[in-house]
């Protein structure tokens, strides 16, 4: 099989699975690691994803179906989506198109989803436009799917913290990716604050003491 894709901590095939289309993310090994550590931590991330596929859709986050785990290949087989684009793309359009309506849409889905995932204890660790998928269908239907989650925890008890940090990477990711969109951000967090509740200040204290870090480290350089 070609490489489809590649990233910092897997490659990206497409294939098929009994009869449907779909991908395989292959997790290779870093040669710069000790090779008990690069086991342990492999070992450890593959677990976490197929934790988090599945305890996304107990708990109604849309991702795409996972179908098959190579625990010796370290690698999962999920469901192959044709019909979407990232949010990424999305946005890129709307913004190029003006359309703000579409736009507030898209943010307030997006705010949405994210607090949906923190409130089930589901730390994405790399929530940027990229790894959200856009699906639109007929009747002006508009669905975000989270995809990747390679460097996700899943929390048994409440950490503002992680949360915190998640937002952060979210907005460093977002506004460096879509410049200029500083006001499109403040409804994706005025979404999230929204369905998340009133537990939400914790989270946004957090998100606060990071950007301050952030900036401290900035200063330094």
């Amino acid at each position: 099989m070609d490489v489809y894709k590649q990233g910092a901590e897997a490659r990206i095939y497409l294939t098929t699975f009994l009869g449907k289309k779909c991908v395989i993310k292959e997790r290779f090994k870093k040669s710069y690691r000790h090779p008990q550590l690069e086991e342990n931590l492999s070992t450890q991330r593959l677990k976490n994803e197929v934790r988090a596929l599945i305890k996304c859709r107990q708990c109604g986050v849309p991702t795409p179906s996972l179908l098959y785990v190579d625990q010796i290949k370290n690698s999962i087989y999920i469901e192959y989506l044709d019909d979407c684009v990232t949010l990424k793309e999305w946005i890129d359009r709307l913004l190029s198109n003006k359309d703000e309506p579409s736009l507030d849409e898209a943010a307030k889905a997006l705010g949405e989803v994210v607090a949906k995932l923190h409130l089930n204890g589901i730390i994405h660790g790399d929530l940027t436009t990229s790894n959200f998928l856009v699906r639109a269908g007929q009747m002006n239907e508009f669905q975000l799917i989270v995809i990747d989650f390679g460097l996700t925890t899943i929390e048994s008890a409440n950490n503002p913290e992680d949360k915190g940090v998640d937002l952060y990477v979210l907005e460093r990711a977002f506004l460096s990716t879509h410049p200029n969109t500083e006001q499109l951000f403040k409804l994706v967090l005025k979404a999230y604050k929204h369905a998340y509740g009133s537990n939400s200040k914790d989270t946004f204290a957090k998100l606060d003491e990071v950007r301050l870090r952030g900036r401290k480290r900035t200063m330094v350089g």
